[in-house]
């Protein structure tokens, strides 16, 4: 009976556990740099910086690895800025666009690095 009672109280409390952070969201451009600019002195603020570079940094890597050096449109420079500094700069730059915040945020992030880091060819 022991084995039963500690397996229903993990069930019960797993939930509980899972819903900590609110579940973040990206629906477009607004929802990614609201999500990148919460305050530090919020509650998620770990959670949420963490899944906002984690979403750039993947939305990246997906076009780096998926894209042949001849076809990318996106060069970055050398020495290549912090991940920080990058998702600073493109919420700055999306803050002063209302016109992509409507986008999909994979799209406004690529139009800013095409605009910040183009290759020359």
């Amino acid at each position: 009976m022991r084995p039963l009672t500690l397996a229903t109280l993990l069930a019960l409390a797993t939930p509980a556990i899972a819903a900590g952070p609110p579940e973040f969201q990206v629906r477009d451009t607004a929802d990614y740099v609201k999500l990148c600019m919460t305050p530090e002195d919020d509650v998620h603020f770990t959670s949420a910086i963490a899944f906002c570079h984690g979403f750039g940094v993947g939305a990246y890597r997906h076009y780096h690895v998926s894209t042949p050096q001849a076809e990318r449109f996106v060069c970055p420079p050398t020495p290549t800025p912090t991940r920080a500094e990058v998702i600073d700069a493109f919420v700055s730059w999306a803050k002063a666009r209302a016109d992509v915040m409507d986008k999909p945020a994979v799209d406004a992030i690529f139009m800013y690095l095409a605009n910040a880091w183009p290759c020359t060819k």
